[in-house]
C-alpha cells in the first residue's frame, strides 16, 4: 500500500485556478464572482508566472461551489478538464513512466506538487488497484468538490497516459444516488457507472493492467522530470515566518513545542500566528509534518536506529502510528524507505 497527502504550504501555479474560473463561466458565473475575496484581480489570472496560495485557491474553489450549488459530480466535471500538461514536470514525470503502476507510485510520491488537497492511499484489493481518496483536510463544506475533483483529475490523466483500452473499472462515491439525468452525465464523463453509497472516494483500476507498457514511455526524460520534481520538493523548504517556526520545531522533534508556545517564542499571539502563517499558506500543523518527514528520513538514511526508536525520537507513542504517516508523507512504508535508499551506516534495520 502507497499514499500520499497533497501539500498546504506554500504557493502552486495558476492553471488550476483558471480552469476552476473557464469552468465556472461555462455555468455562467462571472469571473469577479469566482475571485471575490482571493486577492487574484482579473488581469493577474492571465499573467504566465501568476502562483497562488494553496488557501487563495480554495477561496475560488467556495465562490464557485457556492453561486453553482454543491452539485453531485460538479468535482468531476471540473476534473476531467485537467490535462498532463497542466501538472507541470509532475505530468510529464507520469507521462514518461514505464507503467501506468509506476506513474501511480511517482506520483503519490510527489503529490506536494499537485493541486491536490486530499490524502490519498493506493492498495490492491479484489484484483483491482485502488486509489481511496479522503477529502478530510479540506474544508467540510467543500469536500465533495475537492475529493471529485482528484476523481477526475485521476480519469482524466488515466486517459491520457494509457489511451486506450483504458484500465478503469470502478468509481465509489460515498453519497446517495442522484438523479437519472446525473446519473447519466456522470457515466458519460468516467465511462463507467458510478457505485454510489460507498463508504468511501475511490478510483479502481483492473490490476491485470498497471503494468502494461505505457504509449509515450521514455526511461531518460521520467529520470530527468523525476529529477526536478525532487529538486522543487527541495526548494519548497519554508522560509520567513514559516521559516522561523520550522526552526523552532526541529530543537526538539520529539517533544515538539505547541502552537502556542511558538507564539510565545515568537512575542505574538496564537491568533497572529495563525494568521500570517496562512498568508504564507502554511500551519502549525503542515509545518510540523515536514519537520517529522525531514528528520525520519534523514534518520532512517544516516543511521542505524531501529524504526521504533525513530518513531520515539519523532514523539510518537506508537511505532503503527508513525509508519501510517511517514507512509502519508513519502508512499512507502520506513522499512522500504531505508531498502531503497540503503543505510549508510549499514546497521540493523529492526
Amino acid at each position: 500500500m502507497t499514499s500520499a497527502t497533497a501539500a498546504v504550504t506554500g504557493t502552486r501555479r495558476a492553471p488550476s485556478v483558471r480552469l476552476i474560473v473557464e469552468f465556472a463561466a461555462i455555468r455562467g458565473i462571472a469571473v469577479d464572482v469566482c475571485l471575490r475575496g482571493s486577492g487574484i484581480d482579473t488581469e493577474e489570472l492571465a499573467t504566465p508566472d501568476l502562483h497562488v496560495t494553496p488557501d487563495q485557491e480554495l477561496v475560488v474553489v467556495a465562490n464557485v461551489v457556492s453561486a453553482i450549488g454543491d452539485e453531485p459530480g460538479l468535482g468531476i466535471a471540473a476534473g476531467i478538464r485537467y490535462h498532463v500538461t497542466t501538472h507541470g514536470i509532475w505530468g510529464y514525470a507520469l507521462m514518461s513512466s514505464p507503467t501506468l503502476r509506476h506513474a501511480i507510485d511517482l506520483g503519490l510520491r510527489y503529490l506536494e506538487l499537485t493541486f491536490s488537497y486530499c490524502d490519498i492511499v493506493a492498495h490492491e484489493e479484489d484484483g483491482l488497484l485502488t486509489l481511496v481518496v479522503d477529502p478530510m483536510p479540506a474544508p467540510q463544506a467543500l469536500r465533495r468538490f475537492i475529493a471529485e475533483r482528484d476523481i477526475g483529475i485521476i480519469d482524466a490523466l488515466q486517459r491520457e497516459l494509457v489511451g486506450t483500452p483504458r484500465p478503469l473499472r470502478a468509481v465509489q462515491l460515498p453519497y446517495a444516488e442522484p438523479s437519472p439525468q446525473i446519473r447519466t452525465e456522470l457515466r458519460r464523463l468516467l465511462g463507467v457507472a458510478p457505485e454510489f453509497d460507498a463508504d468511501r472516494y475511490a478510483v479502481c483500476f483492473d490490476l491485470s493492467r498497471v503494468n502494461d507498457p505505457l504509449p509515450l514511455a521514455e526511461p531518460l526524460t521520467a529520470a530527468m522530470a523525476e529529477e526536478q520534481c525532487r529538486e522543487l520538493l527541495e526548494r519548497s523548504v519554508p522560509t520567513g515566518l514559516s521559516g522561523q517556526v520550522r526552526s523552532l520545531l526541529l530543537g526538539n522533534p520529539a517533544r515538539p513545542l505547541t502552537s502556542e508556545q511558538v507564539s510565545a517564542a515568537l512575542f505574538m499571539t496564537p491568533r497572529t500566528l495563525r494568521r500570517r502563517l496562512l498568508e504564507e499558506g502554511a500551519t502549525y500543523r503542515s509545518l510540523l509534518e515536514n519537520v517529522r518527514r525531514q528528520v525520519a528520513e534523514e534518520l532512517l538514511g544516516e543511521t542505524a536506529l531501529s524504526v521504533a526508536e525513530i518513531a520515539q525520537r519523532l514523539g510518537y507513542s506508537e511505532t503503527a502510528s508513525f509508519t501510517h504517516a511517514f507512509r502519508r508523507w513519502t508512499g512507502s512504508s520506513p522499512r522500504s524507505h531505508r531498502v531503497r535508499g540503503g543505510s549508510r551506516n549499514g546497521g540493523a534495520h529492526r
